[in-house]
């Protein structure tokens, strides 16, 4: 099957001058949403085919993937004087993240070989965006307590670009690390659904002799 790219839509933190405030705060604004796609096919290679047919569009890649995570940050900071100095007030960073993934749509007519494949497959790509949106909501906590650690300048001009700075920081930091994520599942991906459908395969078996079983 298609390996799973995902592309980091990430915009620089809003920097916002308000009136000074009593005292420092975080709070992170998060919000998930999922979307999906629907795709044909009654074989396993018909299946691959309609999943690199129909799958999301990566701008970064050129070609479209069984499923992906929009991940765009947002958020604002502002400043107070202390001690005849400017610091953070406060941190508010938002996350928005869209996970994308697909929905077989003869998946109630499937025979049980070719379900239990669609069944791996489909929770494997679910589990895999799932973990990109946990990665975001991470670094976004991380920015957060970077800003509000951040030591008072001289004047709000050299605060707002120290912040700048941090910013683009932590969001290569968070790039990075997905790109990490996607290269360690994109090396295991065979191996993982191999031993997913093994898994699968003997708790299907299980649950069969468990039927047949009979009473007492």
């Amino acid at each position: 099957m298609s390996r799973v790219r995902v592309p980091l839509k990430a915009a620089l933190l809003a920097l916002l001058v308000a009136a000074p405030l009593s005292a420092a705060s975080g709070e992170t604004v998060i919000n998930k949403s999922f979307s999906y796609f629907s795709i044909g096919g009654r074989t396993a290679e018909e299946l691959d085919k309609a999943l690199s047919a129909s799958g999301p569009m990566m701008k970064a890649t050129g070609a479209r993937h069984p499923g992906a995570t929009r991940i765009k940050f947002g958020g604002s900071i502002t400043y107070v004087s202390r001690g005849g100095r400017c610091a953070v007030g406060s941190a508010r960073v938002t996350l928005s993240t869209r996970i994308i993934l697909p929905r077989w749509k003869y998946r109630r007519q499937a025979d049980r070989d070719l379900a239990l494949v669609w069944d791996t497959l489909s929770s494997d790509i679910k589990r895999h965006e799932e973990r990109h949106a946990e990665i975001a909501r991470n670094h976004a906590r991380r920015m957060e307590k970077a800003f509000l650690a951040l030591k008072p300048e001289a004047d709000c001009e050299r605060m707002q670009a120290t912040v700048a700075r941090v910013s683009v920081t932590a969001i290569e930091a968070h790039d990075k690390d997905q790109a990490r994520f996607d290269r360690t599942e994109a090396a295991n991906f065979d191996k993982r659904m191999i031993r997913l459908l093994q898994y699968r395969l003997e708790a299907l078996k299980k649950t069969q002799q468990q039927v047949a079983a009979p009473r007492p």
